[in-house]
């Protein structure tokens, strides 16, 4: 299986805290509403659509889009984050499909099945980026859209997003990153070329740790977000 236990078992141990907004997921909340708009403004509108969230964690993002309409199914390999993910939704009144499997498994089960895709900060903790990837492909059928949002990999990105982040602002707990499994711009767009998506976007996504607010720009030496499609057959 394309996982590490540890990373499963890191985020298990935290899966309580998820839906704290001044927990080890603060960040996360801070900059769901920018992956939220980059998401919908890239495939047309949420509402309606069959989405999934891969890596979907305590159900963050998952939430946000089904709020905007979509039919959300969000899949994980961490038990704990999904029973989180699973209350939350139901207290709100919320259908999402919350399963654990992984992605590659969905992709033979439900191969060109939805129309968007998301995978957020979840490439950089698996032993296999570009089998994900490639999962992601499959199961898109032809003009949907896959988004992913990662980390470069770079000294920028490496004082930024591990020394700054998590020792010296404590924005993320310790630990959250291993800078080798950074993702260089250049190798995402290998893999989703591989994979047979076509780039339509390529943004840096940037976090004010004093305003607590997130901004797109062009400069993807840390945070970067990628939308990218899949061909609709010749007709």
């Amino acid at each position: 299986m394309n996982s590490d236990q540890a990373e499963v078992n890191k985020f298990d141990a935290l899966s309580g805290q998820w839906w704290d907004t001044d927990g080890p997921f603060r960040t996360l909340h801070e900059i769901n509403p920018l992956r939220l708009d980059f998401i919908a403004r890239g495939c047309g509108g949420l509402a309606g659509k069959k989405v999934l969230d891969v890596g979907t964690g305590g159900g963050l993002l998952a939430e946000a889009m089904a709020r905007q309409g979509a039919e959300v199914t969000g899949i994980d390999l961490a038990e704990d984050g999904l029973d989180v993910a699973r209350a939350h939704a139901d207290a709100n009144h919320l259908h999402i499909d919350y399963r654990q499997i992984a992605v590659e498994d969905l992709a033979t089960e439900k191969p060109e099945y939805y129309d968007v895709v998301t995978c957020m900060e979840m490439l950089e903790h698996v032993p296999d980026p570009a089998a994900v990837v490639d999962a992601c492909a499959r199961l898109l059928h032809p003009g949907g859209d896959a988004f992913f949002a990662t980390l470069n990999r770079g000294p920028k990105s490496y004082l930024m997003a591990i020394v700054g982040a998590e020792y010296v602002l404590g924005l993320l707990p310790r630990g959250t990153h291993d800078y080798r499994k950074f993702i260089r711009p250049s190798e995402l767009l290998a893999m989703t070329h591989q994979s047979h998506l076509q780039t339509m976007a390529l943004k840096g996504m940037h976090f004010d740790p004093i305003r607590h607010r997130g901004r797109l720009s062009d400069d993807v030496s840390i945070n970067y977000l990628s939308q990218a499609r899949k061909a609709a057959p010749n007709v």
